[in-house]
């Protein structure tokens, strides 16, 4: 007994040593933390995405953190039209989604709506309602043999989990169905540049593929480059859309005193 509470002993003090245990949600989470990042395609400016972090919250009863999103084209690229609003309350674990409720506006089409529900205790299920102007156009139940995560609760959790060694499979909610987000945590760290900052930020860097389609086809493979710190902002990511590979790069934070680190 004694010899195995050693090795326990000795495991923790090894991997705070080398970073190599998930950050706890009430370190990473900072209310009124607010992050902006371009969205760009071969140098040319696509959009932007806005993520702000808002009071501590319940649902129905569960304690939850709310993170709000924002995303709009670039009002010069009109065949790219597009605002959306995105309200996701997530467990305290980081590892469930709670509630979400969303906003899409494509183009001259009306405003879509969509809010989800998970069902408790494992939110293996959810119920999703989806309605076009005000008027229902769908309601469902979805089911997964794992907790289902909404995309905002799924930012949250590779951020908690980024520094480390391991590869997971996360069931994700992208519209009307369910698909699987592979991680791959390579618990590797990289230096990385950005317009917003004048020296190399060090970053824990993973990469994985989403077998579901989001908005402009968003999805397949996809690459992070996080920040290797407590906070672990997304620097910049990789992704896949329709017209090919899109650049996000950080390029404004609010965060108490937090700078990218060196």
């Amino acid at each position: 007994m004694i010899k195995n509470n050693l090795r326990i002993v000795i495991f923790l003090i090894l991997a705070y040593s080398f970073n190599i245990l998930p950050i706890y949600s009430e370190e990473l989470i900072y209310v009124g933390e607010e992050l902006e990042y371009d969205v760009t395609f071969m140098s040319i400016k696509l959009g932007r995405i806005r993520i702000v972090t808002l009071e501590n919250d319940e649902y129905q009863g569960i304690k939850t953190y709310h993170s709000k999103v924002f995303m709009e084209s670039n009002p010069n690229i009109p065949f790219l039209s597009m605002k959306a609003i995105f309200n996701s309350w997530m467990g305290k674990s980081l590892s469930t989604g709670v509630y979400f409720e969303g906003s899409t506006k494509l183009g001259k089409e009306g405003w879509g709506y969509q809010k989800i529900i998970f069902n408790k205790p494992q939110a293996n299920s959810l119920t999703t309602e989806k309605y076009y102007d005000k008027e229902k156009i769908n309601d469902t139940i979805l089911t997964a043999n794992m907790p289902i995560l909404d995309g905002a609760t799924l930012f949250f959790f590779a951020r908690q989990n980024v520094n480390m060694n391991k590869k997971v499979k996360v069931p994700t909610i992208m519209d009307l169905s369910v698909g699987n987000t592979f991680l791959n945590f390579t618990g590797k760290t990289e230096k990385v540049k950005i317009k917003a900052v004048d020296y190399p930020i060090s970053t824990y860097y993973l990469n994985g593929k989403a077998e579901w389609v989001g908005v402009y086809g968003l999805g397949d493979k996809f690459e992070g480059w996080f920040s290797a710190d407590d906070a672990r902002i997304p620097i910049k990511a990789k992704m896949n859309v329709y017209i090919g590979s899109i650049l996000l790069e950080l390029k404004k934070w609010k965060r108490g005193n937090w700078q990218p680190p060196r």
